[in-house]
């Protein structure tokens, strides 16, 4: 069992959405504000749609927190859906609700419509549209705000930046960053509104978005993510669901829209000679082993070896087109132009952020498989002592 998991639930279009976390330690700070700073990073970027302008997510702490600390008990975050008043009939939980008021039968290429709508056997698609809409992502940003908040206290970092929305995309990359390269480009990036360090490709993505939407399209792009200050041993090799690697790509294509995931040079490596592959090892007198390179991504054998952890992930673009596709109606069985819910351009500045939640939920439940402990005290003791065995080993 995970040490730490979370479970969500709730609609789009629903009252709110709610997070149940599991496993945290006691005694960590955290107040709403830390959730709220996340929630709202979630909701910028260029190329998002009407939906934001609705919504204003907080999140409301209704359980497992008091005076301010984790209790060791299950926390339970609330993040209220605005437009509810707006559904309130068509989505209502009793016999009173609407279930012919915006009906869905043209389900959308690409998204889940159809086949969740086979799986479940629903005839209106809206009752699988409403939960495998984006919008939950909203709580595992809430989520993945108190695992930031843990990993922070250890000295762990998690941030990203966008290197490519369409053919507005960087050229090459460079993984052999230091920490502080890290924290430069993570700040930069942040001041962009879509999450790209460099200002030239910034103007070039934010052009490629405004063409997209003109032409009732979408667009999607490439993240890359990083684990700043995570110690040497995070992980395992002994089984196959122990590895850090393994655990990060699962998460990452859990995400809605993400289609791929490299790891250091990823799809790269099996294009080069094994010479220009592994990174080479040295060994210095006061800060121990360490590497030149950073190819392998911070992971080997599925453990964290000290370096960044460099994650990349591909998003495809949106299914909701303002110019749709064509589709089968589920009624009539003949072909039509495919449904239109309200949707964005393109959702890649927003994606970083919920990618950067999942790999802070990932990271701080293996290192607590890892450590061990029921209070951040034990955890941050215990983290010390591995950074301690990897400098003296």
């Amino acid at each position: 069992m995970a040490a730490l998991r979370y479970l969500t639930a709730g609609e789009s279009h629903g009252p709110a959405l709610t997070v149940i976390v599991e496993g945290m330690v006691a005694g960590l700070p955290l107040k709403a504000e830390d959730l709220d700073e996340q929630l709202a990073r979630r909701q910028k970027g260029h190329g998002r749609g009407g939906r934001m302008a609705i919504e204003k997510d907080r999140a409301a702490i209704l359980s497992g927190i008091r005076g301010g600390k984790t209790l060791g008990s299950p926390i339970c975050l609330q993040i209220e859906n605005r437009d509810w008043k707006n559904w309130s009939t068509i989505m209502a939980a009793g016999a009173e609700a609407d279930l012919m008021g915006r009906r869905v039968t043209q389900p959308r290429p690409g998204h889940a419509d159809l086949a969740g709508a086979i799986k479940y056997a629903q005839r209106d698609i809206r009752n699988i549209l409403e939960r495998s809409s984006a919008r939950e992502t909203a709580a595992r940003v809430a989520a993945g705000a108190v695992a930031r908040r843990f990993l922070a206290e250890l000295g762990i970092g998690v941030c990203s930046h966008v290197t490519a929305i369409g053919d507005a995309a960087a050229v090459g990359g460079i993984i052999d960053r230091t920490e502080s390269d890290w924290v430069r480009l993570a700040a930069q990036a942040e001041q962009s509104t879509v999450r790209c360090a460099d200002s030239a490709l910034e103007q070039a993505m934010i052009s490629a978005i405004d063409r997209a939407k003109s032409a009732g399209d979408s667009l999607g792009g490439v993240i890359e993510l990083a684990v700043l200050g995570l110690p040497v041993g995070v992980g395992s090799h002994v089984q196959s669901d122990r590895r850090l690697d393994g655990r990060i790509a699962g998460a990452m294509m859990a995400i809605p829209a993400i289609k791929g995931v490299e790891i250091g040079l990823g799809f790269a490596a099996a294009l080069r000679p094994g010479s220009q592959v592994h990174d080479e090892i040295g060994y210095d007198r006061e800060s121990g082993y360490g590497r030149r390179t950073n190819r392998a991504g911070g992971i080997e054998g599925g453990i964290s070896n000290g370096a960044p952890v460099v994650v990349r992930i591909a998003m495809k673009p949106i299914p909701t087109l303002y110019q749709p596709l064509m589709t089968v109606d589920i009624d009539s069985r003949q072909p039509v132009a495919a449904s239109v819910e309200r949707s964005d351009t393109c959702a890649v500045p927003a994606a970083a952020v919920v990618a950067e939640a999942v790999l802070a939920l990932v990271v701080a439940d293996s290192l607590l498989e890892t450590t061990g402990g029921d209070t951040l005290a034990q955890v941050r003791e215990r983290v010390a002592a591995m950074r301690e065995q990897a400098l003296r080993f």
